[in-house]
C-alpha cells in the first residue's frame, strides 16, 4: 500500500501547472508511470489526486455498486463528476485542469498535501482555514474515531 507523507506549499503558474515538491515526487516515482486521476472531493473545497493502482482498486469496489439503486446510480454520477486523467510531466510538473481549479478556488498558492494513499491540493488559505476549524474539535474526532479501537501495540495514543 501507499503511505504518503508530507504537506507542501506550492504555485501554480498561469496555466495551472504545478512544480510537484522532490520528496513527493520521489514518493510518487513508483507509480507516476501508470499516472493519476484528480477529481473533486466530496467532503471539502478541495482536489483529490489518486494513484492510478488507487483509482482503478476504489472503481471496484464502486462496481459492485446496483445501478439500478437510484441513490447507488445518483452517488457514482456525483462521484465522478468533473473526473481527469493526469500526468507530471518530464520537468516533474502536473497540470491542473482549469475546472477542476475553479471548483477548488485555487488561483496561484495552493498546498498538496498527502492523505495516506493519495493527495489532496488545495488552495492555500481554504487549506489554512480548514486546520483552523477543525483544531479545536481534533480531540473529540480523534477519540470519536480512533478511540473505539483495540488497543494492538500500534503506539498509537
Amino acid at each position: 500500500m501507499l503511505n504518503l507523507i508530507g504537506t507542501y506549499e506550492c504555485k501554480a503558474d498561469v496555466k495551472g501547472r504545478v512544480m510537484v515538491p522532490a520528496p513527493l515526487k520521489k514518493q510518487l516515482a513508483s507509480v507516476a508511470t501508470e499516472g493519476f486521476v484528480i477529481k473533486r472531493a466530496v467532503f471539502q473545497p478541495c482536489l483529490e489526486m489518486y494513484p492510478m493502482k488507487e483509482w482503478d482498486a476504489l472503481m471496484l469496489k464502486m462496481s459492485e455498486l446496483n445501478r439500478f439503486d437510484r441513490k447507488n446510480n445518483d452517488f457514482i454520477r456525483r462521484f465522478t463528476a468533473g473526473v481527469k486523467t493526469v500526468e507530471l510531466d518530464s520537468t516533474g510538473r502536473l497540470l491542473i485542469p482549469k475546472d477542476l481549479m475553479s471548483f477548488a478556488g485555487i488561483d496561484k498558492e495552493l498546498v498538496i498535501s498527502s492523505a495516506i494513499n493519495i493527495v489532496e491540493i488545495w488552495d492555500k488559505d481554504k487549506y489554512e482555514q480548514a486546520i483552523d476549524d477543525a483544531a479545536s474539535d481534533f480531540v473529540d474526532l480523534a477519540e470519536e474515531v480512533m478511540g473505539n479501537k483495540s488497543n494492538n501495540g500500534d503506539g498509537i495514543s
